[in-house]
Order: structure tokens, then sequence, then C-alpha cells
């Protein structure tokens, strides 16, 4: 078969370990592994749209700012993880979160972090405490949040330092001594290869990243792009595919307070899940002062159900992404919508 797509600028980042993966599944499974390769060049080969989706801002602070994604009445921020674009949250006009928020009658404010290079002296509760706390207070009345995977921890945390309205978390870890021995001992091991590199860089860079989501789920990994291969290429399916696939390969770095926070603190230590995360002197728990709702995925990999914090939880039948712009969308968005319709 061909193998263009192996210089393609448009193959995952990173592409050796993707290769080495298909190499190891294909050792039990050939024709998955034939499948793999060939979704993999029509990936890199696929028509990509230029067209892109403006919204204005309304508050920055430093590089992070808000857009105003519509709708009206009481307003609701979307805290995205540091990890990947927040796109992910808004990827298109068919299964945006932040328009059906809109339409369920709040304002919605989408966060985007901004680059990397003017918070790389910020850890994870550094940008709560310097970036989402001060964004929170901009809006001028306390509003709901609502976060997704590592976005959640944070606006969890937010939401113990700020007057807000209400919370919801979408895949959001909170107790990471949960998962599992082999995610942590794969984890450990990425980090202690990559620690290296990210001192001397000041980031962890996103090759090393995504390197350590797909060591929780090589197998997945690998089947994602077999059917790729099944799929009509015209089908919004193919395209949708395609649009995921460029969101998890993009993105800014994550600073290296924040890894080594993420890493070590979270991993390593378990300082949410054990009642240890402090925040400027302040202890942050999963037990917030508002009505708060945690949505978990059934099927979820990089953010286990088990790991989510304690309170209300409703499971979806979904993995980490496809709860979000999957089929499973339209029970969440009913979800957050019944729980949204509690305040009114």
């Amino acid at each position: 078969m061909e193998h263009s797509a192996l210089q393609h600028e448009h193959a995952p980042r990173p592409l050796p370990l993707f290769l080495q993966l298909v190499g190891e599944v294909g050792a039990s499974d050939p024709q998955l592994a034939r499948e793999a390769l060939k979704g993999l060049s029509i990936y890199a080969d696929a028509r990509r749209s230029k067209a892109t989706r403006c919204f204005p801002e309304t508050a920055r602070v430093r590089g992070a700012c808000l857009r105003d994604h519509g709708g009206s009445g009481s307003p609701l921020i979307l805290v995205p993880s540091l990890i990947n674009p927040p796109h992910i949250l808004d990827l298109d006009a068919q299964v945006s979160l932040a328009s059906a928020i809109a339409r369920m009658g709040r304002r919605v404010l989408l966060l985007d972090w901004g680059e990397a290079a003017q918070r790389a002296e910020l850890g994870i509760g550094g940008h709560v405490e310097q970036l989402l706390l001060p964004l929170i207070e901009s809006v001028g009345k306390p509003p709901a949040l609502l976060g997704y995977c590592l976005g959640g921890t944070m606006a969890l945390a937010a939401a113990n330092l700020a007057p807000v309205e209400r919370l919801v978390t979408l895949a959001a870890p909170w107790h990471f001594s949960r998962y599992s021995n082999a995610a942590h001992k794969g984890l450990q091991q990425i980090w202690a290869n990559a620690h290296p590199a990210a001192e001397a860089l000041g980031v962890l860079p996103m090759e090393l990243l995504q390197a350590s989501f797909w060591s929780l789920d090589p197998q997945r990994t690998v089947a994602k792009f077999a059917e790729l291969a099944r799929l009509s290429p015209n089908s919004d399916e193919a395209r949708r595919f395609v649009a995921l696939e460029d969101w998890a390969n993009e993105g800014e770095p994550l600073p290296l307070p924040a890894a080594r926070e993420l890493m070590e603190d979270f991993f390593g230590s378990d300082l949410p899940g054990s009642g240890r995360w402090s925040i400027g002197g302040r202890t942050v728990s999963s037990q917030v002062a508002v009505p708060a709702l945690h949505l978990t995925a059934a099927r979820d990999r990089i953010s286990p159900a088990v790991t989510a914090p304690d309170g209300d939880t409703c499971e979806l039948p979904a993995g980490h992404v496809g709860m979000v712009v999957g089929r499973a969308r339209t029970q969440l968005h009913a979800e957050i919508e019944r729980f949204l319709r509690l305040a009114a």
C-alpha cells in the first residue's frame, strides 16, 4: 500500500510512536494494522476547510481571554483543558456544545488559554488563581462554570475560591490515585523520559502529551484509524474524524510548572483526591457550596469515571471525546439543560 502519509504534514504526532503501536497490534491482528495504515493515509491526504469561526473577545488577562459565543441570560463560562485547543467545545455547527448551551438560554463565554509563552511560569493552580479567577470576576455577576477534562478539575477548584452560580464538569479527573496501576506506570515512565527535555525547553511538548494519552489505550489508538478507512470519504463522520484528529495534534505545549504539577502532584501524589491541593494558601475540595453535577463517560480511558469528583454524577455511554461530539452528545445536552433549568 502507499506510505505517502508518513512524511505528510498532517500525519499524527508523534508519528514514530504511532507506527510502533501499529506494529505491536499487527503482531496479533495484521488486518487491523493494514486498515489503520490505510486510515492514516486517508487522514493525511484529507482536504481541510480553511474557514474559521471567529467570536468577539469580552475580557483578557495576559494571554488568556473569554470569547462570546452568543446566547442571552445568565453567563456560563466554558473552561477547556490546558491540553489541546478550546475549539473541541465548538468543533462545528452540528456538534458545538457552546452553541447548544446558548440555545438553552445562557450567554456562553468560551475561555481560550492563549499562548503558553505568556503563562510559562504558571502551574495548574497558578492558571486558576492568576487567569481563571480574574476572568470570572470580569463577567460582573457569578457565572455558571462548565469545565471539560483538566478544565473541569480547574473549574471545580475555582468554584472553591470565587462566587459562581453552579458547576458542571465533563470527564474531569479529581481522584488521580484511582487510575489503574498500568496507567500510573506508563505515565511515570513517559515523565521520566520526557522530564530532562521538558526542563531544558521549559515546556512539555504536545508530542509527549499525545504519547501519554496513547499509552492509556494503544489498541483504541490504532483501531480508530482503521475505522476511518471504513467510512465514506465524504461523510460527516469522516470529515469530523479529520477535524478531531487535527485538534488532538494541535495545541500549545504545557508550561513546565503545569506539567510538573500534573505528573508529580496529581498523578504522583494525588493532591486533589487526598484533600491536599491548595491554591493561594487555600485548600480546594471536590465538595463545593453551589449546585454541582459531574458528567462522566463509561468508556473513558483518559479520565475514567472512577476518578471523577465526589457528588452528583451521571454516566454517559461514550468515550472521553465522544461524550462531547459523538452520539452521546444528545444525552449530554439534555442532562446539562436539566441541571441549568434548576437555576431558573
